[in-house]
């Protein structure tokens, strides 16, 4: 399909969405706004019932917890998918040698750049663990932690170069860590199916509101939100990275 192509079927495809837009955009309740009674009720509940400061928290790993699985293994296939593709693409024996870039050589890192990404690294890591450990007090939680954490990773290619990266980024220790956090969310929700109680029952104590303890079963399935996604982004960058290695058997 040529680009002119391309452009007149997304032009057509515009103008045929454009009439619903402008009929939907008046009638969106205003900013701050929901019609919705059930977020005030949880809004008002979740710090008694639930011992956390965080909303959003106990409605993707309590209230709506079922949900939040399919989001999960939305992911897992996702990443599945990718692997399958491009390891597929290049086969599945990798090299430890530096890859390279629109034909050019990766340089070895300076001196400056490795000091750098080192501090950051360290910073980066420790913040991905306190978004992920803070998520029933402070905004955060498993999702966004395990993103920040699967970044602080690539300040190790930065700085320590391709092969320090491949050194410390293992593929088969991060599929295993993201299958690892997913089996645990699933765990947490059907064990209490099994014994005859509603699936996602909260049985661990709840703690104290405020306390990084505090939540009960929602710290565990926030433990495996946070291996699965950061695994799950790790495997990604180290497979879009490979897509740049040099092809053993392609030289000479």
């Amino acid at each position: 399909m040529s680009p002119r192509v391309r452009v007149a079927l997304f032009g057509a495809a515009a103008l045929a969405v454009l009439p619903a837009l402008f009929h939907v955009l008046p009638h969106l309740p205003r900013f701050g706004d929901h019609p919705s009674p059930y977020g005030d009720a949880v809004t008002a509940s979740a710090p008694v019932a639930r011992q956390t400061q965080n909303i959003v928290t106990a409605l993707n790993f309590d209230y709506r917890g079922f949900d939040t699985l399919g989001e999960e293994f939305i992911l897992l296939c996702a990443v599945t998918g990718v692997t399958v593709l491009l390891r597929g693409a290049r086969g599945e024996e990798t090299s430890a040698r530096p890859g390279q870039v629109d034909g050019r050589p990766v340089l070895p890192p300076s001196e400056s750049v490795t000091l750098i990404s080192r501090v950051l690294g360290v910073m980066v890591l420790v913040f991905g663990l306190s978004t992920s450990l803070h998520a029933t007090s402070t905004p955060g939680g498993g999702f966004q932690g395990g993103v920040v954490i699967a970044s602080g990773f690539l300040l190790v290619l930065l700085g320590e170069g391709y092969r320090g990266w491949r050194g410390v980024i293992r593929s088969e220790f991060m599929d295993g860590l993201e299958a690892f956090g997913a089996m645990l969310f699933a765990v947490c929700g059907f064990a209490g199916l099994c014994v005859g109680m509603p699936f996602m029952t909260n049985v661990l104590p709840l703690g104290t509101a405020g306390s990084v303890w505090a939540g009960g079963l929602m710290l565990v399935i926030n433990a495996g939100v946070t291996c699965a996604v950061g695994g799950g982004f790790a495997v990604l960058f180290l497979e879009f990275l490979e897509e740049t290695r040099v092809d053993p058997g392609a030289e000479g």
